[in-house]
């Protein structure tokens, strides 16, 4: 559990760096949809975070813990393949890692999944 609460606050603090980076270093750099794009991964990355710090919580509970721990290792792989994917997009303007962005959304729709049958496993 302690590792996830770790992984949690590490890409919390990520996801409010990259969006104040991108408020205020990138306006003017990018256009505004490219500008768009960045704060599109920040935000999601934000709400994953908060999700594997749920997800550790999750955890703890004995009935629970499978499902948790992959609950939130697929909230990371998202933020790695959606967020990253769009981060790199905005910033090189490269269309093809836009290809990437929908596996990552895979892999937070299997993480939502798992956290919700660690709930049901938990007894709702």
């Amino acid at each position: 559990m302690t590792v996830w609460l770790l992984v949690a606050a590490i890409n919390g603090f990520i996801s409010v760096a990259a969006g104040a980076f991108g408020a205020h270093a990138l306006q003017g750099r990018l256009d505004a949809h490219a500008l768009q794009i960045f704060e599109t991964g920040a935000r999601y990355q934000m709400y994953h975070a908060l999700a594997i710090a749920a997800a550790a919580l999750a955890a703890r509970g004995a009935a629970s813990a499978a499902p948790a721990h992959f609950a939130a290792a697929c909230f990371l792989t998202g933020i790695v393949l959606f967020s990253g994917s769009l981060y790199v997009l905005s910033l090189s303007g490269i269309r093809t890692f836009g290809m990437v962005t929908p596996f990552g959304g895979l892999a937070f729709l299997a993480g939502w999944a798992a956290l919700a049958w660690a709930a049901f496993q938990q007894g709702g």
